[in-house]
């Protein structure tokens, strides 16, 4: 593995909530992840956008140090944390969501929530209590408590993850498709919710293939195709790539969201 010694991080007009210098994670001769570099602006939402088997989630992986890097470096506010542990990763203010639903179908929605808590405010009943309440407000589950997860909606079911995600408080919350599988008014939803959680200040990475999801929700945007970044750019300027028209739809296939 190359060291952190040898990573040059780049120079930027903020200092980025997360920084990573040419990440790459292999598995053998799969490159799932190829020398990805990017910088996330504070108080804005990210997405990193690409057809499936792009690398997404792998290098989402590789920001939660749930995947090993085969190279790179990842910093955290200036701090570089390329080798910690993952369960270490909350403690630096990182929470985040998964493709797949992963609440407890036998407890509560309150009980869910406040599950997330015990690691990082153990022994601090009266201030979970309160993050929790401030969690469901957020997310629109007021009135859900205790309802169990299998009696609500996909897309409720959703909320209810990141609402568990955002009540250890982080400065930066990563969603991995946060919107696969629901209709367009549910993903018009969390797309409002995404919005309001940014304007409350919380810094937001998107993982995606949905064009048009990714397009009204994110201020900026990297593409990625067979691991590799392929563009960066607002989301109007992303979507009209060539490299990225390409990966979706084709050499002459045009876009049409």
């Amino acid at each position: 593995m190359e060291t952190v010694e040898a990573i040059e991080f780049a120079t930027y007009d903020f200092e980025p909530v997360i920084e990573a210098r040419d990440v790459a994670v292999h598995y053998g001769g799969i490159k799932a992840v190829n020398g990805v570099s990017l910088g996330l602006r504070p108080g804005c939402i990210s997405g990193i956008l690409g057809p499936n088997g792009s690398g997404k989630t792998t290098l989402l992986g590789a920001l939660t140090r749930m995947v090993q890097l085969t190279r790179g470096a990842i910093q955290c506010e200036g701090n570089d944390y390329s080798n910690i542990k993952s369960e270490r990763v909350i403690s630096l203010g990182i929470s985040r969501t998964f493709q797949s639903v992963r609440l407890l179908p036998d407890r509560s929605v309150w009980d869910n929530i406040i599950l997330s808590t015990d690691v990082v405010f153990k022994r601090q009943s009266d201030k979970v209590e309160g993050l929790v309440k401030e969690a469901i407000a957020r997310t629109g589950l007021e009135g859900l408590e205790k309802a169990r997860p299998d009696e609500l909606s996909y897309g409720m079911q959703r909320r209810v993850e990141i609402a568990r995600a955002i009540a250890v408080q982080p400065r930066l919350l990563l969603l991995d498709e946060p919107t696969a599988g629901m209709s367009k008014k549910e993903r018009s939803d969390i797309s409002v919710l995404m919005g309001n959680l940014r304007s409350e200040g919380l810094t937001q990475l998107i993982v995606e293939h949905d064009v048009g999801m990714m397009v009204e929700t994110c201020d900026y945007l990297y593409a990625m195709n067979f691991g590799s970044l392929i563009a960066e750019g607002t989301p109007q300027d992303v979507v009209r790539s060539p490299a990225v028209q390409e990966a979706y739809l084709g050499k002459h296939g045009r876009h049409n969201a």
